[in-house]
């Protein structure tokens, strides 16, 4: 190119000693270029002329002095920045605004930090600790009562409930009967140790039994067909004096009606409607 060729590749003025800019081999006046290759900067919307520094960012530019946190404002050159809905945030803008926060202490957790998250809250890890004993829980099993989170050690010694056979702690299910707690397993028949937590059972004197060895061993015998008088689901019996009837076997001796609700008299063992009784002598 000679010195009477030294044209602006755009506008075709002489460049002679005047200041340019080269673009792919080829000269421009310093007008040319800004107008034609400068790009815009996302904060201020001027161009970027070339006697400025062009920041760039995915496509995006700014101008040095324009290269801030959206939020605090400081500049980012040769710095760490993060971008969230395609605004720039500086590292401590960012972690205020979109990192997690502490359940506990309401601080950020900082991004790179461990972070423990439970029920849907998160924790710093030294934060995550036993409600009793302070410690950290970590990924260890915990139990979570009213607003606090236990260790299980320190939950069974403060809370859970003991088995009144074994006494050892119930965690989970259990059988209660007058007042007192069982583990399933160790709810047993007084009398043969069979497991009652899916059986029917009767009581006497605070003690469950199997029905076998309630009636066995506990239940009065109905003095017609001596069969234990149990009383279970409802069924109704009689007693007088020292003697008990089911009620299907309260029976006149003689005549075999039904004396349920109804005036009898006896003789030794025996009982008898009013008209069978009158040609005996009776007791009562």
């Amino acid at each position: 190119m000679t010195t009477a060729q030294f044209n602006c590749q755009y506008c075709t003025a002489s460049l002679l000693g005047k200041k340019y800019v080269l673009k792919d081999d080829n000269p421009y006046c310093v007008s040319c270029y800004n107008h034609i290759f400068s790009n815009y900067c996302e904060k201020c919307k001027e161009p970027i002329e070339s006697d400025s520094k062009d920041l760039c960012y995915k496509d995006r530019h700014w101008h040095e002095g324009c290269f801030k946190c959206t939020k605090c404002n400081h500049s980012l050159v040769e710095k760490p920045f993060a971008a969230k809905d395609e605004r720039l945030l500086c590292t401590e803008c960012f972690s205020n605004e979109c990192s997690s926060k502490c359940f506990h202490c309401k601080r950020t957790i900082m991004p790179g930090s461990r972070k423990m998250e439970f029920k849907g809250n998160y924790w710093h890890e030294t934060c995550f600790v036993c409600e009793h004993c302070r410690q950290p829980i970590g990924a260890k099993p915990l139990i979570s009562k009213d607003s606090g989170n236990y260790c299980v050690p320190c939950f069974e010694k403060e809370f859970a409930p003991y088995c009144n056979f074994c006494k050892k702690v119930i965690t989970s299910g259990g059988i209660t009967f007058h007042d007192q707690l069982w583990h399933k397993e160790c709810f047993l028949c007084s009398g043969c140790r069979k497991e009652l937590c899916e059986e029917e059972f009767m009581s006497r004197d605070d003690y469950p039994f199997c029905l076998d060895c309630y009636n066995h061993l506990c239940a009065k015998k109905c003095a017609a067909c001596t069969k234990p008088i149990t009383g279970l689901r409802g069924a109704k019996f009689i007693c007088f004096q020292d003697r008990q009837w089911h009620s299907e076997c309260f029976n006149c001796g003689k005549c075999s009606v039904s004396l349920v609700g109804e005036g009898f008299l006896t003789q030794n063992k025996e009982i008898f409607c009013r008209k069978c009784g009158s040609g005996v002598d009776t007791d009562i």
